[in-house]
């Protein structure tokens, strides 16, 4: 654990220094909010079309954010240096928290951005929004990750992001737009304890999956 936190560490303070995918993040949920908020105007909009509108936004912004994982290290050719310093495991879970991190930032942005500027964007269930809010990001941050993993050593990479990670999230954002719209009714949590049952089943396999997936990508 040790040297997945120095991972983490040198991913977030190079981020702080050089701000390039917190810049990118923040540039694109404000053209992405501000586009929907003057696209809708004045037109009553029902709680599932906010619902979906949240997580979609969610989603491409990690797409937008989190593809370069991997791709800057290539690039910079310090993959090598981090294979002698630590194990892939470590490496995996040292990148995992990072992109966590960055994600819980801009998310909670994004929600925050929408409670004011959209007054029908109203959560009434806290307990089931935050348990969404909190699955849904470890769920995202950790597909994302074993995929920029996997587009690293690709030769297109720009265009093989979002084309292996739609199908992988797509069962997570759904989920998350149910549980969201149930939240902005204010049904009681029991109501989405299906839905929940899912998600976190979803982040075990999906976390545990990719941990043991990674050694073999990060060895070829």
């Amino acid at each position: 654990m040790k040297r997945a936190y120095y991972i983490f560490y040198k991913d977030f303070s190079s981020e702080l220094r050089m701000r390039f995918a917190l810049n990118a993040l923040i540039m694109f949920v404000i053209v992405a909010v501000s586009t929907i908020l003057f696209s809708l105007a004045n037109e009553k909009v029902n709680q599932n079309v906010y619902a979906g509108m949240f997580w979609v936004v969610v989603f491409f912004s990690a797409m937008s954010g989190l593809s370069r994982t991997f791709v800057s290290e290539e690039e910079r050719g310090t993959t090598l240096i981090l294979s002698l310093i630590a194990n892939p495991i470590s490496i995996f879970i040292g990148k995992f928290l990072f992109n966590l991190v960055l994600l819980f930032f801009i998310n909670t942005i994004i929600a925050f951005l929408y409670m004011i500027l959209f007054q029908d964007f109203s959560i009434q269930n806290w307990d089931s929004f935050l348990l969404a809010f909190i699955l849904g990001n470890i769920g995202i941050a950790g597909s994302s990750t074993i995929i920029a993993a996997i587009i690293s050593k690709a030769n297109v990479k720009g265009t093989l992001y979002p084309v292996l990670a739609f199908p992988v999230l797509l069962p997570l954002i759904l989920m998350l737009i149910e549980i969201t719209k149930s939240a902005m009714e204010g049904n009681p949590i029991s109501d989405v304890e299906a839905e929940l049952m899912v998600l976190i089943s979803y982040d075990i396999i999906m976390i545990t999956a990719s941990v043991l997936v990674f050694d073999i990508i990060w060895r070829d």
